[in-house]
């Protein structure tokens, strides 16, 4: 088990507040600064790296940059994440039936797959049922 900063439970307690669990470095550094805390971009980024590396946060390329999705579960190696095309949330799966998958990749192919960094892409049941009914 890790210790926690001071800085690392503010960022980690101000991304859980996002909506959507999910923000940019920038977008964060900004919040903390509205709550009165005096932090810097540099620090928010350091911090960050490091609550990715304790499986607390997910690290997502977008097309428009980086962002972080708070991670709630508890059980951090099987965690990926589901984002809906429809609507853009993300959705944590925390399911051992892709080992299956990751182990047929890895010997079969040689390749290693990095569950926390996999996202798979869809629509979620919202949106099924919303373009369903529109038809």
């Amino acid at each position: 088990m890790s210790y926690m900063t001071r800085q690392q439970g503010a960022v980690l307690a101000c991304i859980a507040s996002c909506p959507g669990g999910r923000a940019t470095a920038m977008e964060l550094a900004q919040r903390l600064r509205q709550e009165g805390q005096s932090v810097g971009l540099s620090t928010v980024y350091r911090q960050l790296e490091k609550l990715v590396s304790q499986g607390k946060v997910h690290k997502l390329l977008t097309e428009e940059g980086a962002c972080y999705q708070y991670c709630d579960k508890t059980r951090h190696t099987d965690c990926f994440l589901l984002q809906c095309e429809g609507c853009g949330t993300i959705f944590h799966m925390d399911c051992s039936h892709l080992g299956e998958l990751y182990d047929h990749l890895l010997e079969g192919h040689g390749f290693a797959i990095n569950p926390r960094r996999t996202m798979f892409y869809g629509l979620c049941r919202e949106c099924r049922e919303c373009r369903e009914a529109e038809k």
